[in-house]
């Protein structure tokens, strides 16, 4: 039931950059060197392709010291024909995975658990008894070994049509790790990464348990209310999106669009349930990569990669905790995909914000094309 992996993939392609291990001793960073300029038309262009792949809107908000834009291509309304303002709101899907992370992190930083120790210490029976020791760090990163989720039981997505019939089913999160498979583990906890979003799953659990509230109102407490980000917000069992806000839709096996804009998120719930901005967004990942939401060590766990380890396709691993890692034309980014029906975003920046950008855009097939938009406006980022 998680987030379907193509959007992640797309971070992915290009090829990671790997981070000494966090017990290694640190070494003073090079002054970084300076980025190129802007290229305002290549990233015109970039988000302004609409047809590759099939996109109803787009929008993209640079910023940083390197120079900063936004731009916007399409609309937010196909009925209306109302064009995209900035302070629309839009599903982020996965990207909600970093405010979890964070939490858990914050709580970690407090000493209100071990980053280290399993899990199952704060979640007893949770989990199947014959699962090894998985830590909250291995969640956090994806090198857990959880096994797939059974699809017995779970509502079959495989066309429009289908999505469309289930897109006001509900979920607990209960339910979701039901999911998890009673048979082998993939791997040994630690030893490969694979993306799931059953980890953060569990990690909205953890943060649950440790504070005796729901999740939600711990992320909004800790990051959405001091930082002021209005907009955005955690639906829980509404299914509609409150406000101006950007539409999405989903191509029909007979040709015609619906729009899947109403759609119940307790399917993705903590591994990708939120809604935001491209200004909150940007707001967010600025705070966060300054140190003001985690003390320094520990926000060097977000860009550690896993010592040793790689992805279960045999390619570098791409993930810390929390975040992951590309490098475009020599320029190294750290952030996050998201995406859901209707929806495709990114929230990526140079660890020293020299660059910082998010992309929104409405793709109406939720496949390996939306990977098309998501590098051409990586490329255009980059250009020298």
């Amino acid at each position: 039931m998680g987030a379907a992996v193509a959007g992640a993939a797309a971070l992915a392609v290009i090829g990671p950059t790997r981070t000494a291990a966090a017990a290694s001793p640190p070494t003073p960073p090079a002054p970084p060197a300076p980025l190129p300029p802007l290229d305002v038309t290549a990233l015109r262009t970039a988000l302004s392709d609409l047809a590759h792949p099939e996109v109803t809107g787009a929008q993209l908000r640079v910023t940083g010291k390197a120079g900063r834009w936004y731009g916007t291509a399409g609309v937010a309304d196909r009925t209306s024909g109302r064009p995209i303002d900035e302070h629309d709101t839009f599903r982020i899907g996965s990207i909600t995975k970093v405010f979890v992370a964070t939490v858990v992190l914050q709580l970690a930083a407090e000493h209100r658990l071990v980053l280290d120790a399993p899990v199952q210490r704060h979640l007893p029976g949770v989990l199947p008894s014959a699962f090894p020791p998985i830590s909250v760090t291995q969640l956090l990163n994806h090198t857990s070994g959880l096994p797939d989720e059974s699809r017995d039981g779970a509502p079959d997505l495989s066309t429009p049509e289908g999505i469309a019939r289930h897109r006001y089913d509900r979920w607990t999160p209960e339910q979701l790790v039901a999911l998890i498979s009673r048979g082998p583990m993939k791997f040994t906890p630690g030893s490969k990464q694979e993306y799931r979003g059953i980890n953060y799953v569990l990690l909205a659990l953890l943060i649950e348990r440790l504070t005796g509230r729901h999740y939600g109102e711990v992320i909004a407490d800790r990051i959405l209310h001091p930082l002021g980000l209005r907009r955005t917000s955690l639906p829980g069992r509404d299914p509609r999106i409150h406000g101006p806000h950007v539409h999405g839709y989903l191509r029909m096996t007979d040709g015609s669009l619906l729009d899947i804009t109403a759609y119940d998120q307790t399917s993705a719930w903590g591994e990708g349930e939120m809604i935001s901005t491209t200004g909150d967004l940007d707001r967010f990942q600025t705070a966060l990569f300054s140190g003001t939401l985690l003390p320094r060590p520990v926000l060097e766990r977000m860009f550690t990669l896993p010592d040793g380890v790689r992805m279960v396709d045999g390619s570098p691993a791409r993930y810390g905790a929390g975040l992951q890692t590309v490098t475009m034309n020599g320029i190294t980014f750290w952030g996050k995909t998201g995406e859901r029906y209707g929806y495709a975003s990114f929230m990526i920046a140079t660890r020293d914000q020299q660059r910082r950008a998010v992309l929104a855009f409405n793709p109406t097939h939720r496949d390996a094309t939306q990977l098309q938009m998501t590098l051409r406006v990586g490329e255009a980022l980059t250009k020298g």
